[in-house]
């Protein structure tokens, strides 16, 4: 009777925290009878590696690469961009949370005010449920395209001319 009473993200919920809370009474039994079972499960994790996405395609070939001081240039220059934006969007976020707060008005020298999004997002929520609805499994979910990263290293002077060589 109760289950009829519970949406299934409700059911899914009680059902965490039911399995929460067996698992810590379950730890708990254990740390008075075999403490040692524990710290053997709890033992720190490895920091994660830094993971490493594929090449693209459309890159330069190995007679097209640039000067290593032209690559310099560009990652410098990469970097300090980045490092720019990332702060024009912290204050960017700061700002908005209190103008989206705002009723539209004028106020002082400025007038805030909203338009409409052209941009559009598919709705999961009713992709999920067709694909439900007509037994077509699990939505089918594409990778976004990997990051470009750049860090400064340290390199020794004789290792710079064998990093400007590129492997075949």
């Amino acid at each position: 009777m109760l289950q009829l009473l519970m949406t299934p993200r409700t059911a899914r919920t009680v059902r965490g925290l039911i399995g929460a809370v067996v698992g810590t009474a379950a730890d708990a039994i254990r740390s008075v009878i075999a403490p040692a079972s524990l710290v053997t499960e709890q033992a720190q994790p490895e920091a994660p590696a830094v993971a490493e996405a594929p090449d693209p395609a459309g890159l330069y070939e190995a007679d097209e690469i640039p000067a290593v001081e032209a690559i310099e240039t560009a990652a410098r220059e990469y970097e300090r961009a980045a490092d720019q934006a990332r702060r024009a969007d912290r204050g960017k976020r700061a700002a908005k949370k209190i103008l989206d707060r705002l009723p539209a008005g004028i106020y002082g020298t400025w007038r805030v005010f909203r338009t409409p999004s052209s941009r559009q997002t598919p709705d999961l929520a009713a992709i999920t449920a067709i694909f439900k609805a007509n037994n077509l499994g699990p939505v089918p979910m594409k990778d976004c395209a990997p990051s470009l990263k750049v860090e400064r290293i340290e390199v020794a002077p004789a290792d710079v001319e064998t990093l400007a060589g590129v492997a075949a």
